[in-house]
């Protein structure tokens, strides 16, 4: 099964800064800011959805197709990506933008001050699936991730008119787009992905109720924290699906990217919806583990281990088959 991921790619910068920022700030000088922080170290990270996904699938080993577009800078990133499974032959360079880059710095008190540069994510827009699916053979789904707006509208646009399955996961830009485009973007989708409180937003900005988006879309997917995940399809019983034990809570930063790895790895499978869920629980406990969003390791003896103690025999019987 060939899928395709549509999403932003992008490098965090993260810096400490050991005092307070509040100290630094003159009260009557607030609309002169010119202030410099000495920093004590620098953590250079991946990131971005579209990137994040596709390092999950590849390191289940489902080969995942990236689409997105990155910088001139690209070079050590899709290394990076190459060696974990992922296909980067579509991506797209940007003659003249720098990869979108996250650069932000905290205090002593963990308040932050940050800044996102869109960079070539702006270029996505240029992306034409056709040219992604006639280089690999045809796509069987396309997950259209968070990313420039307009690419996320022109993908969803054309998977309708040339009749390619995709799952709407809007994520980050929820915020920013209104009713009309988040109906453009859902409507039809196979799969729907939200957390809780994207789902409540959803509703608020289409005017649909949960009946209405049921019917409009194959399968609602809703991950619901540390409570797992819930499964929707109009005329079925909801399928819900809890998390494996947690050894620690490091970092929650891309557990929804991994959850979404993991479940489109198991549609790559053929199983269940319900393993599915199940694999995308398991790989999304190993980030929250981790800090960083690609900064975890699959091992697989550790990972079916897990999963088996999880889910029972027989779930890891079948996903070890897959998993080898």
């Amino acid at each position: 099964m060939r899928i395709a991921v549509t999403g932003s790619i992008a490098t965090d910068h993260l810096m400490t800064f050991p005092g307070r920022f509040a100290d630094q700030f003159v009260a009557d000088q607030l609309h002169t800011v010119s202030l410099s922080f000495l920093v004590d170290n620098l953590d250079v990270r991946r990131g971005g959805v579209g990137a994040n996904i596709a390092f999950g699938m590849g390191q289940l080993g489902t080969k995942p197709i990236l689409v997105g577009a990155a910088g001139s800078d690209f070079d050590e990133y899709r290394a990076w990506l190459d060696r974990h499974g992922v296909d980067t032959g579509s991506v797209r360079i940007s003659e003249t933008l720098h990869t979108a880059r996250f650069v932000c710095t905290t205090d002593a008190d963990h308040n932050q001050i940050g800044s996102f540069y869109t960079g070539a994510m702006s270029e996505a827009r240029l992306i034409e699936l056709k040219t992604v699916a006639d280089r690999v053979g045809g796509l069987d789904l396309v997950l259209i991730g968070a990313d420039d707006p307009e690419g996320m509208l022109r993908h969803t646009e054309e998977c309708r008119s040339r009749s390619i399955p995709f799952a709407a996961d809007f994520s980050q830009q929820i915020a920013r787009m209104d009713g009309d485009e988040i109906r453009i973007l859902l409507d039809g989708a196979t799969y729907l992905f939200s957390n809780e409180y994207e789902k409540g937003l959803i509703e608020s900005k289409t005017g649909w109720s949960d009946e209405e988006i049921l019917s409009r879309v194959g399968h609602r997917v809703t991950t619901l924290g540390s409570r797992g995940v819930r499964i929707e399809r109009a005329g079925h019983d909801p399928i819900e699906v809890g998390c494996p034990e947690e050894e620690r809570k490091a970092d929650p930063t891309g557990v929804g990217d991994a959850f979404r790895a993991g479940f489109l790895s198991g549609l790559a499978w053929n199983v269940s919806l319900e393993r599915a869920a199940q694999i995308g629980c398991m790989l999304a406990t190993l980030v929250i583990e981790t800090v960083g969003t690609q900064e975890y390791q699959l091992r697989r003896v550790h990972f079916m281990d897990r999963f088996t103690k999880a889910y029972g025999h027989d779930a890891g019987e079948e996903v070890r088959a897959h998993l080898g």
